[in-house]
């Protein structure tokens, strides 16, 4: 990482143990976009996502909120109070979007005839909750805005991805292709790229050094959620039986 480069550019470029594409071209998001995703693998995957919103996410957030250091020794219009004040707008603004995208996952789910309850909780989905809080409880601010964003990044490029292969696919029908329509529409948005800008814009703004014991820890956190989200996604039809909670 040079001096003059941000620390999001120095990340997104890094070599990763996991290529970052593993997470934004997964098998799972090109059936996806071809519209050869069955209702049953998008289900599993929608009553996942909705674990992560609606139980760690919030969490998550509440850690990041407490870790912000501030301090009356800091101005009123200091940089330091400008800046913790910009992160609590940010953050409180991520849990009225989660709300808003829990709604959602409700709202597709009834409208495409998918299933939201009755499958177990993936092992991968306990993984990735699971690092949430515990890069959370760490209290470091700086580790956490750097997952937050990482999670988010990599998010928004893979579903732009689902939307751009649809792009190049004949028109499929039906209500599993219409669902991932609505789905990537929502999570390609202008208004989620102005999101993922802003996190991205609040780490830049943290003063990460080049070599640095932070940057070190930025660059594995960086990995890890590429390998996290890798995982996330369903593998394939063979876990719908072995997901499927019995009636």
């Amino acid at each position: 990482m040079s001096v003059s480069e941000t620390l999001t550019s120095h990340l997104t470029a890094l070599s990763t143990t996991r290529p970052l594409s593993a997470a934004t071209e997964h098998d799972f998001l090109t059936s996806a976009g071809k519209g050869t995703l069955s209702p049953s693998l998008l289900s599993i995957y929608l009553s996942q996502d909705r674990l992560y919103a609606a139980h760690a996410y919030p969490k998550f957030i509440g850690h990041l909120l407490a870790s912000i250091p501030f301090s009356s020794l800091h101005p009123l219009n200091s940089p330091q109070e400008k800046f913790h004040r910009k992160v609590v707008e940010v953050l409180t603004g991520s849990l009225t979007n989660v709300l808003r995208e829990t709604a959602f996952f409700e709202s597709v789910a009834r409208k495409y005839g998918l299933q939201l309850e009755g499958w177990r909780e993936r092992k991968a989905t306990r993984d990735y909750t699971a690092e949430m809080i515990r890069i959370g409880a760490t209290g470091r601010l700086e580790d956490g805005l750097v997952f937050l964003w990482a999670m988010e990044k990599v998010y928004l490029d893979a579903w732009t991805y689902v939307k751009d292969t649809r792009a190049t696919q004949s028109s499929a029908s039906g209500p599993t292709s219409e669902a991932i329509a609505e789905l990537s529409e929502n999570w390609s948005n202008p208004e989620f790229v102005a999101f993922v800008d802003e996190l991205a814009n609040l780490v830049n703004q943290l003063d990460i050094k080049p070599g640095s014991e932070t940057c070190t820890r930025a660059e594995e956190i960086w990995g890890r959620v590429i390998e996290l989200e890798e995982a996330f996604w369903p593998s394939g039809e063979d876990e719908v039986a072995f997901l499927r909670l019995v009636q």
